[in-house]
């Protein structure tokens, strides 16, 4: 039964087609339209909520429909699907109809989808598992490079390679995100530090001043701690990312720089875990684009930081 409403104020999304990321995160190709869809969802309520759920669910089954049946399936009404198509960032129900059938078709010849959304179950052979954690990453990876804004890593990447100070700051498992990451960076010899005690984060990024950085990472952007951190490292007059799956969020509004990544939830692994290895490699992609700008010095720094550690290396041919 298709619902004939008007999206009031109570029952429509946060994002309207005028408001539709005005950093450009979603003008992104047609192989990330169901990233896209992803990312937003979370910020969409009511009928607009629904037409992404029931997108997300059966994107063959998407692309297929005419507008008319994808209101039916979604209980919504074409108005709604169309307002959708706009909150996305299409001209219209053609456009989104043909990027999701463009990128299931890419997805199903390169044989990566296998088992994505079916639940693991205690019965099933590790074989399995493995299939679908596979899968379930390997979309991930795509989402992610189809919703990065690498002209946002460029602008980041010069800011940590002219910063004095990198402050990284994140709670729970993004702690051990942004530790990796400063990990990476002080082995080039960047002056970074990680923060996941909220008043030690504070003092620290109290001292931060114009030129220095601070990353905050959250998947969902919401972590009240990290976007305090941020605020405050902002407030000094610091360069801010924020690293996060959700490009409305309170932490990504507040950021100067914003790098998205996407997740595939499966069970046992809900998104904030699943976006782990799609939040290593864009710091990663980070981390090496640093590299290049101070080549020279980071060099330097590796070959220093390598020696320094290479008499702890077990001998070739020593046994325990």
């Amino acid at each position: 039964m298709v619902d004939h409403e008007v999206d009031t104020s109570a029952g429509t999304a946060v994002v309207d087609a005028g408001a539709v990321d005005r950093r450009g995160t979603l003008g992104v190709g047609s192989d990330g339209v169901l990233a896209r869809v992803r990312a937003g969802a979370g910020e969409l309520t009511g009928a607009l909520r629904r037409v992404a759920e029931h997108v997300l669910s059966d994107p063959e089954a998407a692309a297929r429909a005419t507008i008319v049946e994808l209101a039916e399936r979604s209980g919504t009404s074409p108005a709604t699907i169309t307002r959708f198509c706009r909150a996305m960032g299409f001209d219209g129900y053609a456009d989104l109809r043909l990027g999701i059938a463009a990128e299931t078709g890419r997805a199903r010849s390169a044989g990566w989808t296998v088992d994505i959304g079916r639940e693991i179950q205690p019965s099933d052979p590790l074989s399995r598992v493995l299939d679908q954690i596979m899968a379930a990453d390997t979309r991930a990876m795509h989402d992610t490079a189809a919703l990065l804004d690498l002209a946002e890593v460029e602008r980041a990447a010069v800011a940590i390679a002219g910063a004095s100070r990198v402050n990284i700051f994140g709670a729970s498992g993004s702690a051990l995100v942004g530790e990796e990451m400063q990990f990476s960076l002080h082995r080039i010899g960047v002056a970074a530090w990680a923060w996941n005690d909220v008043h030690e984060g504070l003092a620290s990024a109290a001292l931060l001043r114009q030129g220095d950085v601070a990353l905050g990472i959250s998947h969902t952007g919401q972590t009240r701690e990290t976007i305090e951190m941020l605020a405050e490292a902002g407030s000094r007059g610091a360069t801010t990312v924020a690293l996060t799956g959700f490009p409305r969020s309170p932490l990504a509004e507040l950021a100067d720089i914003v790098l998205l990544t996407a997740s595939q939830a499966t069970t046992f692994r809900p998104d904030a875990l699943s976006a782990r290895h799609p939040q290593l490699v864009v710091l990663d992609l980070l981390y090496i684009a640093v590299a290049q700008r101070t080549h020279d010095r980071a060099h330097a720094a590796f070959r220093r930081t390598a020696q320094a550690v290479d008499g702890h290396k077990a001998a070739k041919g020593a046994t325990a």
